[in-house]
């Protein structure tokens, strides 16, 4: 398909085109996310970027950015902007209900927003999380050689709230053939997920690794992108000392005292102090990222990830 007129014919290398999307209600929890900070982990500065990368890079792909440009990760739907210039965006990720100046448009497919327009993202039926790219990619300034929000540091720019006028960059690169994905949203039903058991599974009774790879638990409502609160049979420990704290990763199934697992996302810390029973492979993380509270989980073992 041939690229809509963006309005940045003639613009110079680098020059800031003059298109922006204008925040109008930002729904529950909205931010600018990419695929995070990387190497810092010495410094005690987490990766962050998407909960669910693959949705962003897909969302990137459909408009020809590269998949590390910044786009809006939107929290449950909500989301309402208008388009200053004319734009070219793909939402992808949850299953959302989309309008554009109030027709009906379909989520995963290449939209142009005409100037003015105003694209609204409602609540989503399925999933967690979406991913709204627009062609150019968000260009708010980068903090520590990344645009994402960390809601656990503070780094990156604030979530979007009323008002807020996001800054869009100069589209590079050839425009993509294809103008939507054809893809399966998220599941609401129960989700099975593979982990890796360890690095501390000694610390806890086999009862414990039992009921994490036999039993569902439930997300709970006191989850976010730090992490996923969930509620099932307690994980015993055969050690009750303090175990130092140790670098941590998304994925991780880190386990306090009361037994109850905290399953870590693009926020978590970088180290901990309780121990982690196993780890989600990381090529499913972004689909524990879509769950929603009172979803169930199950986990199922592999010994090695070319296993799943």
């Amino acid at each position: 398909m041939s690229e809509p007129d963006t309005g940045t014919a003639g613009l110079a290398k680098g020059s800031p085109a003059n298109r922006r999307l204008e925040v109008l209600r930002p729904g529950p929890l909205s931010t600018v996310q990419d695929l995070g900070r990387t190497g810092l982990a010495g410094m005690g500065v987490g990766i962050s970027g998407a909960a669910d990368r693959s949705s962003l890079r897909l969302a990137n792909r459909l408009v020809g950015n590269a998949e590390s440009e910044a786009a809006v990760e939107i929290t449950l739907g909500g989301l309402w902007l208008r388009a200053r210039g004319v734009l070219t965006v793909a939402l992808t990720g949850a299953s959302f209900p989309v309008t554009v100046d109030g027709r009906a448009a379909a989520s995963h497919t290449v939209l142009t927003l005409p100037t003015g327009s105003v694209l609204r993202v409602g609540q989503c039926r399925t999933g967690m999380r979406g991913y709204l790219a627009v062609r150019g990619g968000i260009d708010v300034p980068a903090v520590l050689g990344s645009r994402a929000t960390d809601t656990l540091s503070g780094l990156g720019p604030e979530p979007l709230a009323g008002g807020t006028v996001l800054p869009v960059g100069r589209a590079h690169g050839e425009f993509p053939r294809v103008d939507a994905a054809p893809i399966t949203p998220p599941s609401g039903g129960e989700l099975t997920l593979p982990v890796l058991p360890g690095p501390r599974q000694d610390w806890f009774s086999a009862e414990a690794l039992r009921h994490l790879l036999h039993e569902p638990f439930e997300v709970t409502r006191d989850s976010d992108r730090v992490g996923m609160r969930l509620s099932g049979p307690p994980l015993p420990r055969n050690e009750t000392g303090e175990l130092p704290s140790e670098g941590m990763v998304s994925g991780a199934l880190q386990v306090p005292p009361a037994g109850q697992p905290t399953l870590f996302l693009a926020d978590h810390p970088v180290t901990g102090g309780y121990p982690v029973i196993a780890v989600v492979l990381s090529a499913h993380v972004a689909v524990a990222a879509q769950a929603r509270p009172g979803q169930r989980l199950r986990f199922r073992a592999v010994r090695e990830p070319s296993e799943y």
